[in-house]
C-alpha cells in the first residue's frame, strides 16, 4: 500500500514568535568554510518556537515534563475539522462524539473556555491548532490551564492548509527533553492513497 504524507510543520527559523518569545538563533561552531572538519551549529530558541507542543508542565505546576509524554499520546488516529471564528462547547461534542482523542482544527479559529471545557470532559488527549496559541488576551491561561490540567497536550503552529478535512494517522513526537515544558516538533499526517482524497 502506497501512503501520502503531509508535512504539517513551519520552518523553524522563518516562523514568527509569540509576541515576547525569544527569537530563535543559529550560530555556527565549527564550519567547513574556515578550514574545520565539520560543520557543527550551536542552536538557541524558546521550548515554545516553531510547530511546537506544550507539555502540562507548561501551566500546571507540577505537571508533565515534555520527555514523559507517551508516543501513544503524540501519535496515532486523528481528526482534521475546518472552521472558523470562536468555538463552542457544542462543537466539540459534535467533533469528538465518535471517540476521536487527537483533533487538529484548520482554519483562523479561537479556542474559547467553553470549547476547552468540553474537549477536556472528552478525555481529548491531544489539541492541534495553526495558531501560536490557544485563547486570547485575558483568556489564555484558563484556556491552558484547562486542557493542561486535563492532560490535553496542544499542538501549536500548525500549517493545514494544503490538508483535506478527514481522518490521518499522526506522527507529532516532541524532542525528548527531561524537565521541559514544550518542544520543536515534526508533525505529518500520513493517509493511503487510495481513499479517494
Amino acid at each position: 500500500m502506497k501512503f501520502q504524507f503531509y508535512d504539517i510543520t513551519r520552518e523553524l527559523f522563518s516562523t514568527a514568535v509569540y509576541p515576547g518569545d525569544p527569537v530563535p538563533q543559529k550560530e555556527p561552531f565549527y564550519s567547513m568554510e574556515k578550514g574545520d572538519p565539520c560543520n557543527l551549529t550551536v542552536l538557541s530558541m524558546g521550548s515554545h518556537t516553531g510547530t511546537h507542543m506544550d507539555a502540562p508542565r507548561h501551566f500546571v505546576r507540577d505537571g508533565k515534563d515534555i520527555a514523559a509524554l507517551s508516543l501513544s499520546q503524540v501519535m496515532g488516529d486523528c481528526k482534521v475539522v475546518e472552521a472558523g471564528g470562536a468555538l463552542t462547547g457544542q462543537q466539540a461534542g459534535e467533533w469528538l462524539s465518535d471517540g476521536t482523542e487527537k483533533l487538529l482544527i484548520k482554519g483562523e479559529i479561537l479556542v474559547t473556555p467553553g470549547f476547552a471545557q468540553a474537549t477536556a470532559e472528552h478525555h481529548l488527549a491531544l489539541l492541534g491548532v495553526e495558531g501560536q496559541t490557544v485563547g486570547k488576551d485575558g483568556t489564555q491561561q484558563e484556556i491552558h490551564q484547562i486542557l493542561l490540567g486535563a492532560e490535553t497536550v496542544i499542538l501549536e503552529g500548525l500549517t493545514l492548509a494544503q490538508v483535506p478535512p478527514g481522518k490521518y494517522f499522526l506522527a507529532a513526537q516532541p524532542l525528548k527533553m527531561a524537565g521541559l515544558d514544550g518542544s520543536p516538533v515534526r508533525a505529518v499526517l500520513v493517509c493511503p492513497q487510495d481513499t479517494g482524497r
